[in-house]
């Protein structure tokens, strides 16, 4: 089975036609539960969300803050597995008909073994993965079988990349560059600042891919702020914080993220 990447070039398209960025929810997998987590996906995406990344919990996230490191916990601890991530986008996505991606570390796929994961999560129907920490120089075997199962491999960039490094990132890469709007680690913010536009500029300017901003993004204002210079805006922590504010209530909880989306999805429209 061939996997979504063209649904996943098709919904950047789409949105751009439209004159707004498309809407990036992230929430891991098996948060609060592993159902849990199915279900507040669906709801991202009944609020407005056009695409979603699922994490894969990771014991040492290195790119991620406090809040998301809580949330693997939580999931790690309630023994979330590589079976469970493909479950949740195989369901998020026959539900939803969008596309669904993995982000995920690079040490989980290693083990796992890369034609098995491209495989799975072709046969689940994802789009393809975030990869964080694979340097683009190393990915080469990757990005072979993610091709060859219909996935698109999306990289990281930051401010502190060079135009040449850029460069590289856009021609390996496939689906979007993810471009870290500063550097640290993901968190709400009070301000996204100008270094996501200068990298959004430097990114394009270097290759064809859409770029999507992700760390920082909380609000529909920020949201509204990105919007202006990016083809995408990525929401990971401001999602997880309201499951985590509504403290076991699950119904609380996807009505939160339900709510967030639709604030969210009326941000990235660049002429509201």
């Amino acid at each position: 089975m061939t996997g979504n990447t063209q649904l996943l070039g098709d919904t950047l398209a789409k949105a751009k036609a439209e004159d707004r960025a498309a809407l990036i929810a992230y929430l891991p997998a098996g948060f609060p539960t592993v159902d849990g987590g199915i279900a507040a996906i669906k709801a991202v995406f009944d609020g407005g969300a056009d695409i979603v990344e699922v994490g894969l919990p990771h014991s040492d996230p290195v790119l991620d803050g406090p809040v998301i490191q809580t949330a693997d916990d939580i999931a790690l601890r309630g023994g979330v597995k590589i079976a469970d991530v493909m479950r949740t986008v195989k369901e998020a996505y026959e539900a939803t008909g969008k596309p669904v991606l993995v982000m995920t570390y690079w040490n989980p796929i290693d083990r796992y073994g890369i034609e098995r994961f491209t495989e799975e999560l072709a046969a689940a129907g994802g789009a393809g993965c975030i990869l964080p920490d694979l340097p683009v120089q190393e990915s080469a075997v990757w990005r072979e079988h993610a091709t060859k199962h219909g996935l698109a491999t999306v990289f990281v960039v930051a401010p502190s990349s060079k135009d040449e490094r850029l460069a590289t990132i856009t021609a390996a890469g496939s689906g979007f560059v993810y471009a870290a709007s500063l550097m640290g680690v993901t968190g709400t913010r009070e301000s996204v600042g100008e270094q996501a536009a200068d990298l959004v500029r430097r990114t394009r300017a270097a290759g064809g891919l859409p770029v999507c901003v992700g760390l920082g993004v909380s609000n529909a204002a920020q949201a509204k702020e990105v919007a202006a210079f990016a083809d995408g805006v990525i929401v990971g922590s401001a999602f997880v914080k309201r499951i985590l504010d509504a403290d076991g209530d699950e119904q609380a909880g996807l009505g939160a993220v339900r709510e967030l989306a639709a604030e969210l999805a009326e941000g990235v429209r660049r002429s509201s």
